[in-house]
């Protein structure tokens, strides 16, 4: 695989980049427990807890991100995959998404976990890309070493990275997708 592209799926009636992170406290549990109770998609498994861990590894993604010089303009990323994941569309009842080439992801904006967020963050064992946020340089020599979630690990039996996850720190690159028709 060399799909140097990032795709962000969605539910096409919904449409793209809906973000619980934009919402206040109140309005993001509220709509995390909607998801829960429709129990339809694979969101609807997520913990109560769920948005209240989600802050707090963003968090720490931020802080690492600008550690290794990025610029982010938001203090939430969007979220996005490094190539395509078949698995991803079957989180969707009626699955969309739409693709951003690797030259419109600007590198001060961008950053990368070797799988999900949620795993790469709190999986506990001795892989030397967990608890690590990548830069656009410093993902491809991980998939160099590791290759790609998607091609050696389709069934999500070997481990949690299911996926490259790419990590969008500004609205303006994020910005000519979200209102689709």
């Amino acid at each position: 695989m060399t799909d140097l592209k990032a795709y962000h799926y969605f539910e096409k009636r919904v449409g793209p980049f809906r973000n619980l992170s934009s919402l206040s406290e109140q309005d993001a549990e509220a709509v995390a427990q909607h998801i829960r109770q429709g129990g339809r998609n694979f969101a609807s498994q997520r913990s109560a807890d769920y948005m209240m861990i989600r802050r707090e590894l963003e968090r720490k993604a931020y802080e690492q991100f600008i550690s290794k010089g990025g610029k982010p303009t938001n203090r939430y990323p969007h979220y996005m995959t490094l190539g395509a994941c078949a698995w991803l569309e079957s989180w969707y009842t009626e699955p969309d998404w739409v693709t951003i080439s690797w030259e419109n992801l600007p590198a001060d904006s961008v950053s990368f976990t070797y799988g999900d967020l949620f795993p790469t963050m709190r999986y506990i064992d001795d892989k030397p890309y967990r608890k690590q946020v990548y830069t656009k340089d410093e993902i491809l020599d991980i998939i160099q070493s590791y290759g790609w979630p998607q091609e050696w690990n389709q069934q999500g039996d070997l481990g949690p990275e299911r996926y490259i996850e790419v990590q969008v720190w500004n609205e303006r690159i994020i910005r000519p997708y979200r209102y689709l028709d």
